[in-house]
């Protein structure tokens, strides 16, 4: 095993950007960088299986989030704001027409993140949001590790402490292709993911509160099936988000779990998720629209991401399970992604 740290890049503030590869003990490696913490090559058996951008620059005019480290929130806010311990915080509303998305306009995604504990098969990102940052409350001090383990699997662990208590919703914005970063459509890619019940959203794509049973619809994975079988058919929550782009619902705690499993009948890459989050966002590509890209121009259905989250939108539900990190407490999370 082996790593690199390599420059990649100056931000136009002329703040460096560094790029570290990892290279597990069976072969898997992984590449990322320190802006947005994003996920720039992750390869398997001689494929690279996230899409991604080719230099720094393209990576601050993309869109789509592609691999990045998302907070202080992940996925959406409805109205960009929330209440705790009775004040109303307003974190703004960055998706036009919709609501806050991702952290805000600065989110964590678009700042460069400090290089920490470099070892012989892991790496630890760290950044400071200050009380404030983006309308939340609390300076939080979050440490992101990547780990490639023995097996073939890159686990990513997250922790965060806060001075004042507030939200957080932290996970990595990868889109897979197991067919290889140029491998076309993840339409074929046989998706199973373990969840009784997704959040149906609004026209926003702001979760209504209710828990809607997979069963008899379009978003039942409890038995493995391809992603495009029923991508396009009549279900309003389809037309909604254009595909899939929905929260599926893991269970109500923080229990660690198998959450889903990814395989493509053409190279016949599986890849299994686990995580002890409460969700996973399945979300299919369905604005995927770059004219650049590793390959290329990146198209509809290129990608598909399984966000490892808490729910959408928690701070205004208080039946989702608490986004809340309270002062002087420590918030854990682990995720993992093993190939075979």
């Amino acid at each position: 095993m082996d790593n690199q740290r390599t420059a990649y890049g100056v931000m136009p503030d002329g703040t460096p950007v560094e790029k570290v590869s990892l290279t597990g003990k069976n072969g898997l490696s992984l590449s990322f960088i320190t802006y947005g913490g994003i996920i720039t090559e992750l390869v398997y058996q001689g494929k690279d299986v996230v899409l991604g951008h080719t230099c720094l620059e393209d990576y601050l005019r993309g869109k789509g989030s592609i691999g990045v480290t998302v907070g202080r929130y992940a996925n959406r806010i409805a109205g960009g704001k929330f209440e705790l311990n009775g004040t109303v915080y307003d974190v703004g509303c960055n998706e036009a027409g919709r609501g806050h998305l991702h952290g805000g306009t600065l989110g964590f995604e678009k700042r460069v993140w400090t290089l920490g504990d470099l070892c012989e098969n892991s790496a630890t990102l760290h950044y400071t949001a200050a009380d404030g940052e983006m309308g939340y409350p609390g300076t939080l001090n979050v440490a992101v590790t990547f780990t490639l383990e023995d097996d073939n699997t890159l686990a990513i662990f997250y922790r965060a402490t806060t001075d004042k208590d507030t939200v957080l919703n932290l996970t990595n914005h990868a889109y897979f292709n197991l067919n290889g970063y140029d491998g076309g459509s993840t339409l074929d890619t046989e998706l199973q993911i373990n969840a009784e019940s997704i959040l149906p959203v609004d026209d926003l794509l702001i979760p209504t509160g209710e828990r809607m049973p997979v069963e008899g619809t379009p978003f039942d994975f409890r038995v493995a099936k391809p992603i495009g079988r029923d991508i396009n058919g009549d279900h309003a929550q389809l037309k909604i988000g254009g595909g899939y782009d929905h929260n599926f619902c893991l269970g109500e705690t923080c229990e660690y779990r198998h959450a889903v499993s990814a395989y493509s009948p053409r190279s016949g890459i599986r890849m299994d998720c686990y995580t002890d989050e409460p969700g996973v966002q399945l979300y299919t590509g369905n604005f995927l629209e770059l004219p650049f890209g590793k390959g290329g121009a990146m198209t509809q259905y290129q990608g598909f991401c399984l966000e490892t989250q808490h729910f959408p939108d928690s701070p205004n539900h208080p039946d989702f399970p608490s986004t809340v990190l309270k002062a002087g407490d420590t918030f854990e999370s682990t995720t993992r992604y093993h190939f075979s």
